[in-house]
């Protein structure tokens, strides 16, 4: 039976990460990869998460299944972080979530439950969007959509565009939408254009589907929380897949939460049940080790005033790696750069052609995707000129 199967070939980010770690340059940069690295290029471990981690060690005394809904103390926390402490949604008791394997299990069960209300929904996602979002979605059978997002021309939202699709989208329907920080270009909408958004909704009575794999990373944590909650202050419904990944350095630890804000506690209720069921299907039992730690970071004063600190400083530093970035391509490349510093986030298009992204591999062990986006992170004070002048040479 399973010599049936063909090799398939590598991820196309997960495979280029991979050979550039096997590259002999002692030069090469690894920008593909959406992971935070530090000057020193390494993935760091929060302070606060550090702290959070000796204590839990010391006092665990059992290593039994969590609740099917994942820790109640994570979910809390988490609930507030995204929607913020005020919400009247949370004040209402018309919030419900479920503590999933990362953002990506998030968004799965998050699929598993549109296909459970609507069998036949259509999903709208953005063009374009993270390259997973339609396996992770489509695998439980629902049907796309794309919708005109990013403008090459003018590196920026294509924004009239996407208005003039999603009046396409009816009652019934599922908006993709990111949260913030953008994946693949790092180009957001204005607050103003998610006011846009929620008047289509409640016009038309799809429902948001909202990543929001990077708070924090944008403008700070209640900047970019902003626009998710003006579609949650209006609407009656809106289901959101959040992640620690990123602004927790959760990577490996597969930390994540489907948020689904109700019309009511009852019918919040029942999302949760039928969530509980769909993960049992799908993974069985939520993982510990990442949700605890997280958990008593994002409900402990003290260790949320330190990460809180830490996370400040990665998002300025992330904002001032665009800032150098940019200056140094006018530099060495000439053109206009601007758009790298008016993106939010880790990930920006440069605008190159697949022929001098490859180029800039075999020339000069600069590893991006053929679209040309790069991981902003993956840049530091020790790469950022090898970089400017790598891709002068293929310009």
């Amino acid at each position: 039976m399973l010599q049936t199967l063909q090799q398939l070939p590598p991820d196309p980010i997960l495979g280029l990460s991979a050979a550039c770690r096997a590259d002999p340059n002692p030069h090469k940069v690894d920008l593909t990869i959406g992971i935070y690295m530090d000057e020193q290029g390494v993935c760091p471990v929060f302070e606060a998460v550090q702290i959070a981690q000796h204590a839990m060690i010391a006092e665990e005394t059992t290593k039994a299944y969590l609740a099917a809904a994942g820790d109640e103390r994570f979910n809390t926390g988490l609930q507030r972080l995204v929607l913020g402490a005020g919400s009247a949604a949370l004040q209402e008791g018309r919030v419900s979530s479920i503590q999933t394997p990362g953002g990506c299990g998030a968004l799965r069960i998050g699929a598993e439950i549109i296909h459970a209300a609507a069998p036949r929904a259509k999903v709208w996602v953005s063009d374009p969007t993270w390259p997973v979002h339609i396996p992770l979605l489509g695998s439980v059978g629902l049907e796309f959509h794309s919708y005109r997002y990013y403008d090459p021309g003018s590196r920026g939202v294509n924004f009239d565009g996407m208005v003039s699709d999603l009046k396409k989208a009816v009652a019934g329907d599922v908006v993709l939408l990111h949260g913030c920080c953008h994946n693949p270009c790092g180009a957001d909408l204005t607050l103003s254009q998610w006011n846009v958004i929620a008047e289509l909704a409640e016009q038309q009575g799809f429902t948001p589907f909202i990543d929001f794999a990077y708070q924090g990373l944008g403008d700070g944590l209640e900047e970019d929380a902003a626009g998710l909650r003006l579609l949650v202050s209006r609407l009656p419904e809106v289901i959101i897949a959040a992640s620690c990944s990123k602004n927790l350095g959760l990577y490996r630890e597969r930390v994540g939460a489907t948020i689904f804000v109700c019309n009511d506690a009852a019918n919040a209720r029942a999302i949760l049940s039928q969530a509980q069921s769909a993960a049992r299907r799908v993974y069985s039992m939520p993982p510990a080790h990442g949700a605890l730690l997280a958990g008593r970071v994002l409900t402990d004063d003290h260790l949320g005033g330190i990460w809180r600190t830490e996370l400040t400083a990665m998002c300025q530093r992330i904002n001032g790696l665009r800032s150098d970035l940019r200056t140094a391509l006018e530099a060495r490349c000439g053109g206009d750069y601007a758009f790298i510093e008016r993106e939010k986030g880790m990930f920006s298009f440069l605008g190159l052609s697949p022929a001098q992204a490859l180029r800039l591999r075999e020339e000069s062990a600069v590893y991006m995707l053929d679209s040309s986006r790069i991981n902003v992170a993956g840049v530091n004070a020790g790469n950022i000129e090898y970089i400017a002048e790598s891709v002068a040479k293929v310009l």
